[in-house]
């Protein structure tokens, strides 16, 4: 299960959809989230699914595979917990605005085609 959730969900525009699909004030305070960082709700929740994915071990691991078992929509379940670790993880290092403005990223793509 935790290979699909990374294999899917860090396309953005599933993500964005897995998002809205787990609803409620979670989707509301993460899609806030991603606004104040200039990006769709999508491409922070990919970008938090990478970084999972490139790093995650030992707790964080049994944490999202704990969360899939047994659950309705254990993607959703999964992805969640990846979304909360990831958003926790960035404020307790201080570094809420871990991603880039999208302007910012826009800026720099443009400079290297020049």
């Amino acid at each position: 299960m935790l290979r699909e959730i990374i294999r899917t969900c860090s396309n953005a525009h599933v993500a964005e959809a897995a998002v809205a699909s787990i609803g409620g004030e979670f989707a509301r305070r993460f899609t806030a989230e991603a606004a104040r960082r200039d990006l769709p709700s999508g491409a922070l929740a990919a970008r938090l699914v990478s970084d999972f994915a490139a790093k995650a071990k030992g707790e964080g691991l049994r944490r999202v595979v704990a969360a899939t078992e047994g659950a309705d929509q254990p993607i959703l379940s999964g992805l969640h917990v990846i979304l909360s670790d990831g958003l926790s993880a960035a404020a307790a290092r201080g570094v809420p605005d871990e991603t880039p403005p999208a302007w910012a990223i826009h800026a720099c793509r443009m400079r290297r085609s020049a």
